[in-house]
């Protein structure tokens, strides 16, 4: 993790407090997805539903006027007031700082957020008090569309960034730009992100949440800008999503269930990657995670598990990569239990347990000589792992295979060849 360096001990504080994911999680609550089967394409008024537009309330879209307060005030008349109502931010640009979007709302059906124009972040890192900027949260059904775009200039944060991933102490991140927590029942479409100060999007304590045609875009030097951060979610759908960022284009963490990520887009970026793991006591295993046809361009990691040494318990399982496309990935499948820790790592072995990966019809180009990495736990070693129809070449040499405590069931086409 990357932070900023905080402009009062106040926003320290309150980031050790929250900090989402380093707290001991119990599972997330499931209840009735309400979007089921429905078109999601689809964007129509209902019945009776009112238009909110923040203009009413005071908002310039000049990039100039300070809107926070006229957001707030017409969230307010979205969310609290009787009736269905419907958020609007029309053309033009609208600069805000930190907000809470606080629920619960009082909609008979989810409530719907059209962003046409920009929503700009201020730049002043010390208006974030709290940790992040745009914070969704204690709402059942919401839905946020329309084409528009969420800049969070964090150009000028990036520059006072650290490493927290090898802190054992807890840390402020960077703010993320849009922050979903204890949200149920959530479609985020057809929007785009640019500049995060932290990641594009975090999703925590979440269900039955749908991620779709989203563009997730800052410099492949930008750190620590994830595009999809997840932890303590369950039944997530994350799809036709085009990223291009400066560290993983989606990262799951303890608690992450049921997650199905399908035709995307990574690149540059740092890849996909599960963990790290092991980092904080009674993590929650991460369980059920598929992703299918999907490409990776130019990434420093492609399929990634990555779990600390000498740290905490954990596990991870019932995940499968399916028809994947590389191009000059340097990674290109890799298990890394040996965190931070690598090479010749001296630390006692990973705790968290390794189970049931299987990786299938995997094809493209690496651009290192190792494009199957496999270093599992001495102490628990990966079991149920399974590699089949697997193409990498690196250039006109041979690519090849590393396993350390895992034997692989191998089937089909094998390039680079199985290990020894």
């Amino acid at each position: 993790m990357a932070i900023a360096k905080s402009a009062s001990i106040a926003i320290i504080f309150f980031a050790l407090a929250h900090y989402a994911d380093a707290a001991v999680r119990a599972r997330t609550t499931v209840g009735h997805d309400v979007f089921g089967d429905n078109n999601h394409a689809k964007d129509v008024l209902l019945p009776g539903e009112k238009i909110v537009n923040v203009q009413s309330f005071g908002a310039k879209g000049d990039g100039v006027f300070d809107c926070t307060q006229a957001f707030m005030s017409a969230w307010q008349a979205v969310c609290h007031t009787q009736g269905q109502n419907r958020l609007y931010i029309p053309a033009g640009t609208f600069l805000v700082s930190s907000m809470f979007f606080s629920g619960p709302c009082l909609a008979p059906n989810p409530i719907t957020i059209q962003v046409v124009g920009t929503v700009l972040a201020t730049t002043d890192i010390s208006e974030y008090e709290n940790g992040e900027w745009l914070m969704f949260q204690h709402i059942n059904g919401l839905k946020i569309i329309g084409g528009g775009v969420f800049d969070g200039q964090g150009q000028k944060a990036w520059q006072y960034t650290e490493n927290c991933e090898k802190s054992n102490s807890g840390c402020a991140r960077n703010p993320s730009s849009l922050f979903f927590m204890d949200v149920q029942n959530a479609i985020i479409a057809n929007i785009k992100t640019l500049n995060p100060k932290g990641f594009h999007i975090f999703v925590t304590k979440c269900s039955n949440i749908r991620l779709r045609k989203l563009k997730l875009i800052a410099p492949e030097t930008s750190p620590n800008t994830d595009g999809i951060h997840m932890s303590n979610s369950i039944n997530v759908i994350i799809a036709r999503n085009t990223i291009s960022t400066g560290d993983d284009c989606i990262s799951m963490i303890q608690g992450s269930e049921n997650i199905f990520i399908n035709r995307l887009k990574c690149g540059p970026g740092h890849g996909i990657s599960i963990g790290s793991l092991g980092k904080y006591p009674d993590e929650r295993e991460v369980k059920g995670i598929r992703i299918k046809n999907s490409a990776l361009i130019g990434t420093t990691n492609g399929l990634r598990l990555k779990t600390w040494p000498e740290r905490y318990g954990g596990g991870a399982s019932e995940i499968s990569f399916s028809n994947i496309n590389m191009t000059n990935v340097q990674n290109p499948i890799i298990i890394d239990q040996e965190y931070e820790c690598h090479p010749n790592c001296q630390k006692k072995p990973s705790l968290v347990r390794i189970a049931d990966i299987h990786f299938a019809n995997v094809r493209g180009t690496t651009a290192s000589p190792i494009a199957v990495d496999l270093r599992c736990s001495k102490q628990f070693p990966c079991m149920g792992v399974t590699i089949r129809d697997i193409d990498l070449k690196f250039g006109a040499a041979p690519s090849t295979a590393r396993c350390v405590n895992v034997k692989p069931v191998y089937g089909g086409l094998l390039n680079p060849p199985a290990c020894p």
